[in-house]
């Protein structure tokens, strides 16, 4: 009998505990952006998400012929194999620096730079 009420009152007080809870839970996505903000991080890791997402922002097309892609200065370098593709994004800067900035849900880049 003794140990039943030992797990009795063993489950009481785990009862009490779980009810005094602190309420500041966070989300893990919270508390990754909180670490990333804290440790003024949330730009390289947009960047590098940029990066590794080039094929899903631009197509594969252009992902294949990408030979060199960075952020540096809130400009996105990207060198390319074709000149002709070259050219024709040139004409389409605007809408690159548009889509990427909202790929990263800030204004991450200013400039594109084709090498």
């Amino acid at each position: 009998m003794n140990n039943f009420s030992g797990i009795t009152l063993h489950l009481n007080r785990s009862k009490q505990r779980s009810m005094f809870k602190k309420t500041n839970e966070q989300s893990l996505k919270e508390a990754i952006n909180l670490l990333l903000e804290t440790y003024k991080l949330k730009d390289k890791y947009n960047e590098v998400n940029i990066v590794q997402s080039w094929a899903d922002i631009m197509g594969p097309m252009v992902a294949n012929r990408t030979s060199e892609l960075f952020i540096r200065n809130r400009k996105l370098f990207v060198r390319l194999d074709s000149a002709a593709l070259r050219h024709e994004l040139t004409r389409a800067k605007d809408k690159i620096v548009e889509v990427v900035n909202d790929k990263a849900g800030t204004r991450l880049i200013d400039e594109v730079v084709f090498l």
